[in-house]
């Protein structure tokens, strides 16, 4: 993939009636994408490094890339078609010869940001997504201020 990508972080996670909204952003700009809100609470799960007693589904594919000797080297959200956002998982693994190999895998955004807060792994969003998609900084705000937080200074 050569295309231009923003560095992104998860700014906040809001419960909404049909899930989840996850707003990520930079200094310059806040998105928010639409998730199921079992990916939504996994997600917190790991960027609050809550103990879990047993592993959810994105803790066993981690969990299946350490043993494959595989890591995630980023996530990408690569693309927006119809209201639908496309995410690439790209994972590095060597082999025995020490032959570093790329792959890069289609998956939902949602898992895409599981995987990439499980693993500490950086979040990108194509240039073409990010300049496509409203500005909602004001909005999170508002928000963050009706629910008594302050606003992230991340």
């Amino acid at each position: 993939m050569h295309k231009t990508v923003i560095l992104v972080q998860v700014r906040a996670l809001i419960p909404t009636s049909e899930g989840c909204a996850v707003f990520l952003g930079d200094d310059e700009k806040v998105i928010v994408i639409y998730i199921d809100q079992s990916v939504g609470a996994a997600i917190g799960m790991f960027l609050g490094a809550v103990d879990k007693e047993r592993p959810l589904t994105h803790d066993l594919i981690g969990h299946l890339l350490t043993a494959l000797g595989a890591r995630v080297e980023r996530v990408i959200v690569n693309d927006l078609k119809n209201g639908t956002y496309f995410g690439r998982l790209i994972l590095s693994a060597e082999n025995e010869l020490h032959q570093k190999k790329i792959i890069e895998i289609d998956a939902r955004p949602s898992d895409c940001m599981a995987i990439a807060a499980q693993q500490k792994a950086p979040i990108y969003i194509s240039r073409s997504v990010w300049d496509e998609v409203e500005d909602v900084a004001e909005l999170l705000q508002r928000l963050q201020e009706q629910q008594g937080a302050a606003p992230s200074e991340e």
